[in-house]
């Protein structure tokens, strides 16, 4: 149940994330005008304005990612075999954050959100900013920047849901105790097994004598199989514990946010070549 629970929680904010950020670009196209400016203010400027806020939204969106698969001291599943074997991992491992902030930021806005402990917060509060100083100019109407704000407190809402599940880890007795109960229970289910397979053998013996002689034989894979599925069933769970770790059972938050960037940047009518490509799967494993 509490697998199940980190599960849907994760897959539900991750796609409010998705959500809320396709409405905040089409917000910030329709809502920059100059219906309300004193003075005109030019096409081209006023392309640069949402240029800028969808492009710090981006940048946003990698500062979080970023954050969720930085490492804790709990996160260990990202060291067993299984999960180093096969050299995969995920993009936020093979260039800083700050290299990738610089695609999408001023060269101030970079040296504000890495001087903060926690960026993603920090840029935010500089895309609020931004706002208030785009309706005090007249560019945003009122109303439109109130909606706009409600934006950035959802943004902030799913921010914080996220950090939740990666900061404050369930209490390490959950995963410890189903471990040592697993191991206990196939440790003594063929105790439960062998008697009742007799018995069936005995049964079986009176129609069919060399079937039922051998039938305790049917233990080892029944036993095998039913150890399989209890093990397998306590690892799943195990590795859920940590959604954000960067192992290949993880929510793909990089497949995912680059996703929406291209969304935006199609939608800003940035040429084709210009917008990055999805990342690559390896191994059918996307991160």
């Amino acid at each position: 149940m509490r697998c199940t629970t980190v599960f849907g929680r994760r897959e539900k904010i991750w796609g409010g994330i998705v959500n809320t950020s396709r409405t905040f670009g089409v917000f910030v196209q329709d809502m920059l005008t100059n219906e309300y400016t004193e003075e005109n203010v030019s096409a081209a400027m006023l392309q640069q304005e949402i240029k800028a806020l969808t492009y710090r939204h981006i940048a946003w969106m990698t500062a979080l990612r970023y954050a969720m698969r930085s490492k804790r001291e709990w996160e260990t599943t990202s060291n067993h075999r299984t999960n180093t074997e096969w050299g995969i991992r995920p993009p936020e491992h093979d260039s800083p954050l700050e290299d990738e902030l610089k695609e999408y930021l001023s060269e101030s806005d970079v040296e504000y959100a890495m001087g903060k402990g926690n960026h993603q917060t920090a840029l935010l509060y500089l895309q609020s900013h931004h706002l208030r100083r785009l309706k005090e100019s007249g560019i945003i109407w009122e109303f439109s920047f109130l909606e706009l704000e409600g934006i950035i407190k959802e943004l902030f809402t799913l921010q914080g849901q996220t950090e939740r599940i990666k900061n404050f880890p369930y209490p390490r007795q959950y995963a410890s105790l189903n471990h040592y109960f697993m191991w206990l229970l196939l440790l003594l289910l063929p105790m439960a097994l062998i008697p009742q397979f007799m018995d069936i053998g005995k049964e079986i013996a009176l129609i069919h004598p060399v079937l039922g002689k051998n039938f305790i034989w049917f233990t080892i894979p029944i036993y095998v199989a039913v150890a399989w599925m209890f093990h397998t069933m306590e690892r799943i769970g195990r590795t859920g514990e940590n959604p954000f770790e960067g192992t290949s059972n993880d929510v793909p938050i990089a497949t995912i946010a680059r996703g929406i960037e291209i969304d935006l940047r199609q939608n800003l009518g940035e040429d084709k070549n210009e917008i990055p490509a999805q990342f690559s799967s390896k191994y059918k494993v996307q991160f």
